[in-house]
C-alpha cells in the first residue's frame, strides 16, 4: 500500500499557522493591499524567505555600500513596522538596515509545535541574516544590534551566544531583567502558568486581554500585557502612529483577525522567551563576554567597547529605569552599562526614533 508523504513542517497546518501573506494577500488588488493596516510594502526592500518554520518576512534597505549595518528587533505585539521610524533615521545617516517580523507576527508564519524561546528567536535571527543577497551580515563585527522590548531580550540572548558577530548592542526598554515578582500579576500567572485552564479557554481570555481598544477604551496594551493595570492607558497606546500613519491598534487588531498563529505565538513567547529574571542566565554570560572584551582592549571580535547602551523611557512602568539600571549594573558590571533616559514611557522606540539613533551613533563614535 503506498504511503502518504508527510508534509514538510512549513506546509503542515498542524505545525505551522500561515500568515496573511498566504491567507489575505492573494485575493487583494494592489489598491486593496495598499489600504491594509500593514501593507506588504510598508517598508522598503521586502523579501519573503522560505524556512523550515514557514515564511519569514524580512526588510533590508539603505545604501548597499554603507560602512555600518544595523539589525532591528521589534516588540511582542506589533510587527517590525513599529521600528520604521528608527530604521528611517539610520538610513538617513547612511547606515544599512535589516529588520523582520518575528514568527507569528506580521507576514511571518507561526510554528505551532515549537516553544517560542530564545533558541527559536536566535535561529530566526540567523535565518534573516543568511537571507541577505549582500555580503557583510556575517563574520566578525558584522552588524550593530538594536532590540526593543521583547526584541531587547532576544538581542541580549543572541549577543550572549554570538558576541563575535555584534559590533555594538543597544537595548531600548528591553525585556530580560524585568522583575516578575513586581510586574507579573495574578491574572497573568493564572492565564499562562495554571495547568487547569483549558488551552482553548486560555487562548480566548488572552485574545480578549491583548485586543486593542475599540474605539477608545478596553483591552490591554500588547506591549504591557504582563501588568495587571486593567487596561489603563491602552487607548493612548493604540493611537500611536506608525510609518505611513497607521495606528498601532489597527495593526494589532488586523493581526488578530487575519493571522491564525498570532495569539498562540504571543502566548508561547510570554511562557518561554527570556523576558523575566534572566540575570543569572543569558545576561550573566553576556556580562562575561563584555568583561573579556574590556580586558582585551578591543582585541577580541565583537562588542569591542565592552559595554551595552540602554535607552529607557523615564515614565516606563514595565521596564522601570531605576530597576533596570540597578539590575543591569549588578549582572553586567558598572563599566558595561551606558544609559540614556528619554522623556516618555514604554513607547519610546516608536516615538523617539531620532533621539535613539543619535544616542547609538554617539555611543559608537565615542572612543572613551
Amino acid at each position: 500500500t503506498p504511503t502518504t508523504p508527510t508534509p514538510r513542517p512549513a506546509l503542515d497546518p498542524r505545525k505551522t499557522a500561515r500568515s496573511p501573506k498566504w491567507t489575505v494577500l492573494p485575493a487583494l488588488s494592489a489598491s486593496a493591499r495598499d489600504a491594509l493596516p500593514y501593507p506588504p510594502d510598508a517598508l522598503p526592500g521586502a523579501r519573503d524567505v522560505a524556512t523550515a518554520y514557514g515564511n519569514l518576512r524580512v526588510y533590508e534597505f539603505g545604501p548597499e555600500d554603507a560602512p555600518e549595518r544595523v539589525l532591528l528587533l521589534h516588540g511582542i505585539g506589533t510587527p517590525c513596522l513599529a521600528l520604521g521610524g528608527v530604521a528611517a533615521e539610520f538610513v538617513a545617516r547612511g547606515w544599512r538596515v535589516m529588520t523582520f517580523d518575528f514568527f507569528g507576527r506580521g507576514y511571518s508564519d507561526a510554528p505551532l509545535d515549537i516553544p517560542h524561546d530564545a533558541r527559536l528567536y536566535t535561529t530566526q535571527l540567523l535565518l534573516a541574516l543568511a537571507s541577505s543577497p549582500l555580503p557583510g551580515w556575517t563574520g566578525n563585527d558584522a552588524f550593530h544590534l538594536l532590540g526593543y522590548s521583547l526584541g531587547g531580550a532576544i538581542a541580549a540572548a543572541f549577543a550572549s551566544s554570538h558576541p563575535h558577530l555584534v559590533r555594538s548592542l543597544t537595548l531600548v526598554a528591553p525585556g530580560g531583567l524585568v522583575r516578575s515578582a513586581a510586574h507579573v500579576g495574578w491574572r497573568s500567572r493564572l492565564l499562562y502558568d495554571s495547568d487547569w485552564v483549558p488551552e482553548t479557554v486560555r487562548r480566548w481570555f488572552v485574545a480578549r486581554r491583548i485586543a486593542p481598544a475599540d474605539p477608545v477604551s478596553g483591552g490591554d496594551v500588547p506591549e504591557k500585557e504582563t501588568v495587571d493595570d486593567d487596561g489603563g492607558g491602552s487607548a493612548e497606546w493604540d493611537e500611536l502612529r506608525l510609518v505611513g500613519g497607521r495606528r498601532i491598534g489597527e495593526v494589532v487588531r488586523w493581526q488578530m483577525e487575519t493571522h491564525p498563529g498570532y495569539v498562540r505565538s504571543y502566548m508561547s513567547t510570554i511562557r518561554h522567551a527570556p523576558i523575566y529574571d534572566r540575570g543569572g542566565e543569558e545576561w550573566r554570560v553576556l556580562g562575561e563576554a563584555l568583561s573579556a572584551r574590556r580586558a582585551a582592549g578591543g582585541a577580541a571580535p565583537g562588542l569591542r567597547k565592552g559595554r551595552v547602551l540602554f535607552v529607557l523611557g523615564e515614565r516606563d512602568d514595565i521596564v522601570v529605569p531605576g530597576e533596570t539600571v540597578w539590575d543591569a549594573e549588578a549582572v553586567l558590571g558598572e563599566d558595561a552599562v551606558e544609559v540614556v533616559v528619554l522623556k516618555g514611557g514604554h513607547e519610546v522606540a516608536i516615538t523617539k526614533g531620532r533621539e535613539i539613533v543619535g544616542a547609538v551613533v554617539a555611543a559608537w563614535e565615542n572612543d572613551g
